[in-house]
């Protein structure tokens, strides 16, 4: 990090709290402007963060920002924060930095005054506090993390505002989600904690996309913002209720280099006053997650229903490529998926090696890596009928290469993405709905 002042500043102006809510507003030079959506961020809690000190509600706010600094080469100013997170975000800067040095420029975190806050002895309500949380959804990765922890009873945490948005079109997504996760909760005498975020409005994703997509390969969440992010929004919640490890499934796992915003040297080097986060499983393969759940299955709770669907939010449809996958695994695993959430039968592996092979699906580097986990599995399994039999075979063989997508994206995406990274902010705010509609468009029709 530089020790001179950059040109190119971000201010967290003002924090303020209401109950459980939390309010920041940011200024920012011109130059960054483009990067933020102009409204305030915002955060909702189910407990009271009333009593959190200031420099713990700074957390969430620089969790989104300063990856969005660094990635400009900007210094970001704040009146007073935790001094344990402020070091842990120079941790994690060192991280982006290595894994992005196409565009990662690094800035300096300059703070009024860092304090060393002492850990709350007691939760928000006046109970026991919880000494661990864990991020949980109901998939595999989740699931597994709950399995291996669930001595701790980690409390269950669901946040809105990535894969859900906060708008009231997904409503009733978001009350899928809230209603399996309380009742997952519920039958194992768990607490739960629900967030809502606006984040990724209060950030400017397209904008952030048509800068920087071409030196990442998924989302700037996916690809770099989302590891610090969610850790981060949970900091004035873990700290009302005691919590003193927060855990966060792994997505990958040893072996697997995809750029990718959640990794054990970042995720494990995220921490504030009393609490320490973990980056969780990163040991297991996906196929080995499996195995943990299977064996809980077996032991514990033989009706356990996992949730992976892309398509709902209300069980799985059974017919996208994740739920395939997730029902291949489990079968692989010992567990008839029909018992877990998924409709699947003989015939579905004739569908499923159709759709692989026409390119139905839109596959990255991710599932190449876990199919090419379950075909490993499936070299030492003895297949249990003609249509399995046929369809491992066919696995074993398989170009996995050949079913990811490597294609450039569309020229006329291409340079929509230009003319947004040389727009001047001002014309950029005028144009932005036009050139947003005609991404939409081009989408639309396939260009």
């Amino acid at each position: 990090m530089s020790s001179t002042p950059s040109s190119s500043a971000i201010r967290i102006d003002r924090i303020d709290t209401d109950g459980t809510d939390l309010e920041c507003t940011i200024t920012c030079t011109d130059d960054l402007r483009r990067f933020f959506g102009g409204e305030p961020f915002r955060v909702s809690y189910d407990v009271s963060i009333e009593d959190v000190p200031e420099g713990v509600l700074a957390i969430p706010v620089l969790s989104q920002v300063c990856p969005v600094a660094w990635a400009t080469g900007a210094d970001v100013y704040v009146p007073e924060v935790d001094e344990t997170f402020a070091h842990a975000l120079g941790d994690v800067e060192e991280t982006l930095l290595s894994l992005y040095p196409e565009f990662m420029e690094g800035g300096t975190l300059y703070a009024g005054e860092t304090i060393d806050v002492e850990p709350d002895l007691e939760s928000g309500d006046g109970e026991t506090p919880s000494d661990s949380g864990l991020l949980f959804t109901g998939g595999v990765d989740s699931t597994c993390s709950y399995i291996r922890h669930r001595e701790e009873e980690p409390t269950l945490i669901s946040i809105r505002g990535w894969t859900i948005s906060p708008s009231a079109a997904h409503d009733d997504r978001w009350d899928d989600l809230q209603s399996r996760v309380q009742n997952f909760a519920d039958e194992r005498d768990l607490e739960s904690q629900f967030v809502e975020s606006n984040m990724l409005s209060f950030l400017d994703h397209p904008m952030l996309l048509a800068h920087f997509k071409r030196f990442v390969d998924g989302g700037w969440y996916s690809s770099v913002g989302h590891g610090v992010g969610l850790l981060g929004l949970c900091a004035p919640m873990a700290h009302a209720r005691g919590m003193e490890n927060l855990y966060v499934a792994a997505t990958h796992w040893d072996g697997i280099d995809l750029e990718w915003g959640s990794r054990p040297d970042i995720d494990d080097h995220v921490r504030w006053a009393g609490t320490q986060c973990h980056h969780d499983a990163y040991d297991l393969t996906r196929q080995e997650r499996l195995d943990v759940i299977a064996d809980y299955v077996r032991e514990h709770s033989p009706e356990l229903q996992l949730q992976t669907c892309n398509d709902r939010m209300d069980g799985n449809c059974g017919h996208c490529e994740k739920c395939y996958r997730t029902a291949v695994g489990l079968r692989l695993s010992g567990l008839e998926p029909t018992d877990h959430g998924y409709p699947f039968s003989e015939t579905n592996y004739h569908d499923l090696r159709r759709s692989l092979e026409n390119g139905e699906w839109i596959l990255g580097e991710d599932e190449r890596y876990m199919w090419e986990d379950i075909r490993n599995r499936v070299r030492e399994t003895e297949p249990e009928s003609a249509a399995e039999r046929e369809f491992f075979s066919w696995l074993e063989t398989a170009d996995l290469g050949e079913l990811v997508d490597e294609s450039e994206p569309p020229l006329s995406h291409r340079a929509l993405r230009a003319g947004a990274r040389n727009t001047p902010h001002g014309v950029y705010t005028t144009l932005y709905p036009a050139w947003n509609a005609a991404k939409n468009a081009s989408r639309r029709l396939g260009l």
